[in-house]
């Protein structure tokens, strides 16, 4: 792990860079021990990864039948109902960064990098991606992610393109039935459900679906090669 994380971070010297098990990741999430993930890797064996892009889906329903399934939904989220579906692409740039009001879970099936933030840094609905924090997630390692952690699909670490089994309360990211009148700042940021959404303005497919155009500086890119 150590010989990648440190190829990665000499490819992206501007780019504060540190491995999830370093306590620097503490204030981000954790990494879950204790849950036996071995059958969701082997079922994602059958989900492929797009020639160009990222292709997300929220519910897998063989995913859903794993043994792990309601441990991880009693242990980590209190009994509540949740889904677990995957992110598999070919994604190298930060392009946004969202929210929940609940964790979310990442199981790396392959070695990959999460580009992370905190809400508390989100000031006007505006973030710096001078404040990003990079983290290399080992494949097979399973992280949750608090709910004030801004992230988005991960990155790339090889030409094979990334997959990602992610775990959410059920409805996440489901299309909006109707958009809430405007309460506070924040719903300008609400773009589906239990999902805020913070756009980079050059990622255009997103400000032209109605996302809030809410990073400033640079698109973060992550070199691999």
């Amino acid at each position: 792990m150590d010989t990648v994380l440190e190829r990665i971070r000499s490819l992206n010297p501007r780019l504060r860079m540190d491995a999830v098990n370093d306590k620097s990741f503490r204030p981000y999430g954790r990494v879950l021990q204790g849950f036996d993930v071995s059958d969701l890797l082997l079922t994602m064996n059958s989900r492929s990864i797009p020639e160009e892009g990222n292709v997300y889906v929220a519910s897998d329903a063989e995913l859903e039948s794993s043994h792990v399934f309601a441990p991880i939904q009693e242990s980590v989220y209190g009994s509540m109902a949740i889904q677990i579906g995957y992110c598999n692409g070919k994604n190298s740039n930060l392009n946004g960064l969202e929210y929940h009001k609940c964790s979310e879970i990442n199981i790396a099936v392959t070695d990959l990098v999460l580009l992370l933030g905190r809400v508390q840094d989100v000031q006007n609905n505006m973030f710096s991606s001078e404040q990003i924090h990079a983290f290399f997630v080992p494949k097979g390692t399973a992280v949750e992610l608090y709910q004030t952690t801004l992230h988005f699909a991960p990155c790339k670490i090889s030409d094979e393109g990334f997959k990602c089994i992610v775990v959410l309360t059920k409805g996440t990211n489901e299309p909006l039935e109707s958009m809430p009148a405007k309460c506070t700042e924040e719903d300008e940021l609400l773009f589906m459900r239990n999902k805020w959404l913070l756009a980079h303005p050059e990622r255009r497919i997103l400000i032209e679906r109605g996302a809030y155009a809410g990073i400033a500086g640079e698109n973060t890119y992550l070199q691999y090669a």
